[in-house]
């Protein structure tokens, strides 16, 4: 890990998972070939944060207005999250516990029954904790947690008196984990497109030019060593 000084190494990390269809275009490859790779990045990403013991890691890999996309590459993205769901995920790390935000509902039902078995069976794994922000809107997630208190408040379970940021956090797909620390965006864009909106208001952001098919393990560092040198206020002096 270089220079990176584990005892300053965040809890959560949060990625943006940018770049897959530059990528393949530069290469002059179908965009699903960009996917592709980027899956493999992924894992590989997450088996070094599991070797450096960050707790926490959370990847964006489909957000609520990926939709708009062309048919065949949405396929060829639901294909992946297939074969991933049923393999990768499974076995690159037993102890690992895997979470999804977002809507599961719109997806085809097998993914979703996958996706919903697999974080049930890994619950009580002490392992990492990975996040797939599946389906996922920052703003959908907030008016869903917005939603949900409402509905306990019209049942009388609470009174809008009671709503706090902890009690608005614990309805949120996040609940009971930590903010994230550090957003870390590949691609070289410098913005974070309705990704964890609420859960980010502190966290460190570090853009970086490298597409996310080609982010490696020395890139994880540099975003590490970037993070460890910026003072964290939270607001304060």
């Amino acid at each position: 890990m270089g220079e990176t000084q584990k005892n300053l190494l965040p809890r959560h990390v949060a990625i943006i998972m940018d770049g897959n269809g530059r990528w393949a275009k530069k290469r002059m490859l179908p965009r699903t070939m960009g996917h592709k790779k980027g899956a493999e990045t992924f894992g590989k990403i997450a088996r070094y944060c599991r070797n450096l013991e960050i707790p926490y890691l959370t990847a964006y890999a489909f957000s609520t207005e990926n939709w708009k996309r062309p048919k065949e590459e949405i396929d060829a993205i639901m294909d992946l999250l297939r074969h991933y769901l049923s393999d990768v995920f499974r076995h690159q790390d037993e102890n690992a516990r895997l979470c999804f935000l977002g809507d599961l509902e719109p997806l085809d039902e097998d993914i979703r029954e996958t996706a919903l078995r697999i974080q049930r069976e890994s619950a009580q794994n002490h392992g990492i904790t990975i996040n797939i922000a599946l389906n996922y809107g920052g703003r959908d997630e907030i008016i869903h947690a917005a939603q949900n208190l409402a509905k306990r408040c019209m049942a009388g379970e609470l009174s809008p008196n009671d709503i706090d940021e902890a009690l608005f956090s614990d309805a949120l797909y996040t609940a009971g984990q930590p903010d994230p620390d550090l957003i870390i965006r590949p691609s070289g864009e410098c913005r974070t497109s309705n990704f964890l909106p609420w859960q980010g208001a502190y966290a460190e952001l570090v853009f970086m030019d490298v597409l996310w098919p080609d982010f490696s393990e020395k890139d994880f560092d540099r975003a590490l060593e970037i993070y460890q040198s910026r003072s964290r206020r939270f607001g304060g002096i």
